[in-house]
């Protein structure tokens, strides 16, 4: 099949979240599995500079925006056979700091941005040579495609539109502008209702996907039955029960891209090992522990955490039950950045636990390589988790996730009560400060008895999320 992504981030070209992760590698397997395949996403400031083979193609954007007209460059590479890179090249609106924001901070021109590369991207998909039959566009960013899609080919005579997929990788984000903004698509109000674009008065991006593609998906199976609640829903809920209703939102959980994740052949990884032998786990821990400043103590358990720090991830809880567990002898590294009260909270831990706690504020790639690998237990405890991956990411590196029973999580790791034979990790459901401490004993228990300890890593090393599962159920939503 011919198949165009659309995403906002890509990694290792731009990265946030889970999202460039994911649609690196879908790309990737798609590729690898013999379909042609193109994504495309903005140039943002310093792509350029490390991406050797890009280039400018004879192609040039002159699309309105509103009153306006704006133009922009395509630029292209081609990291692998069979798959292609698109950046839209606009400087006044991605060569910035940020992606999204700059010191906490929205950019006050999202909307204008974002509406932007939606014109980019579906002018892209009418006019390539090679005539993709398949769209597939992910989250409020691109969310405004399957209608200029659907309206270009309601008015426009566009024949043999391709068929359109979307993807919730995060309900909560939903790209909410001022009902003013709705004037830069260009389309007429007929789309701006509660059946369409609009929620309360304003526009809604994700919502106007989710209403005009073909088929709308999530990156957990979980998580598509629970964003159809109330509870889950962030006000959407209707909407994905009638998606749901008309055989239109199908859940699909994210592949791990185990070219990238893998401890054998690992640049960022002090040394190497697998099933047949974790010495080299050990190794790895030891380096961690000097990299990050604590007593590196092989016998003491190390507990690892890489996330945004918000109240989605559970950082509330975690905050509590860390508070309460390092009483005992453990330690724990974080890398991560967020909402400056959970950077204070944790720092001030830090300070208060010296030689048990190492934070690291930001975003590092090698780094996050490093705790997966070399801590023995990973804590995830979000209050909802559309899929997630570090949990994935740490079960390969024989690394136990202790997670709360919510979205991919659940789907992904196996507690001793849902496979007694082969678990892998540790899962407890209430969202509470007193669960998590619970389960963090639990994993106490398992790290003092070293053969049950080792039966729960390499469960985990054997099990296989790759995208090979994934990708043969994302053709079947193409093909319809």
């Amino acid at each position: 099949m011919r198949i165009l992504l659309a995403s906002s981030e890509v990694h290792p070209y731009s990265k946030t979240g889970g999202l460039a992760d994911a649609t690196s590698a879908l790309g990737k397997a798609l590729a690898k599995a013999g379909h042609q395949v193109g994504i495309v996403t903005p140039l943002y400031r310093g792509i350029r500079d490390k991406t050797p083979g890009l280039r400018r193609v004879d192609w040039h954007f002159d699309l309105p925006i509103g009153e306006k007209r704006v133009d922009a460059e395509l630029w292209t590479v081609e990291p692998m056979k069979g798959l292609t890179i698109y950046f839209i090249h606009k400087p006044e609106y991605f060569d910035r700091a940020g992606i999204y924001n700059e010191g906490g901070k929205d950019y006050w021109d999202n909307g204008e941005r974002f509406i932007f590369f939606s014109k980019c991207v579906t002018h892209l998909v009418r006019y390539l040579p090679w005539k993709p039959e398949v769209v597939h566009v992910s989250d409020w960013q691109t969310g405004l495609v399957p209608l200029m899609i659907h309206h270009q080919t309601r008015t426009e005579g566009w024949g043999n539109a391709p068929r359109v997929c979307m993807t919730i990788h995060n309900l909560a984000y939903q790209g909410f502008f001022p009902g003013s903004t709705y004037a830069l698509t260009n389309l007429p109000l007929d789309y701006f209702h509660g059946e369409g674009t609009e929620r309360y008065g304003w526009l809604n991006c994700l919502k106007a996907g989710i209403a005009f593609a073909d088929v709308v998906t999530t990156v957990s199976p979980r998580y598509a039955r629970e964003i159809t609640t109330e509870q889950f829903g962030e006000g959407l809920d209707g909407l994905l029960r009638k998606c749901e209703g008309q055989g239109r939102l199908i859940g699909i959980l994210n592949g791990v891209d185990y070219e990238e994740w893998n401890t054998k052949n690992n640049s960022w990884l002090k040394a190497p090992y697998s099933v047949r032998s974790l010495r080299g786990k050990a190794i790895n821990k030891s380096e961690l522990q000097r990299e990050v400043g604590l007593p590196a103590q092989p016998d003491v358990p190390l507990y690892g955490t890489i996330t945004r720090l918000t109240d989605q991830k559970g950082m509330d809880i975690e905050l509590g039950a860390l508070e309460e567990m390092l009483s005992t002898d453990m330690q724990f590294a974080l890398l991560g950045s967020g909402s400056q009260e959970h950077e204070r909270a944790f720092e001030r831990l830090a300070r208060q636990h010296p030689g048990k706690v190492s934070v690291r504020l930001g975003y590092d790639h090698g780094l996050s390589h490093r705790i997966e690998a070399g801590c023995d237990f990973y804590l995830m405890p979000s209050r909802f988790e559309p899929c997630g991956l570090n949990q994935m990411y740490s079960l390969r590196y024989g690394t136990i996730p202790i997670v709360r029973r919510t979205g991919g999580l659940d789907d992904s790791v196996s507690d001793v009560t849902d496979n007694p034979q082969t678990p892998n990790g540790i899962k407890f459901s209430t969202y509470s400060t007193l669960a998590l401490s619970k389960a963090i004993r639990k994993s106490l228990a398992i790290y003092s008895d070293k053969k049950l300890l080792r039966h729960y890593q390499l469960n985990g090393i054997k099990a296989d999320f790759s995208w090979d599962r994934a990708i043969k159920k994302y053709v079947e939503c193409y093909q319809g």
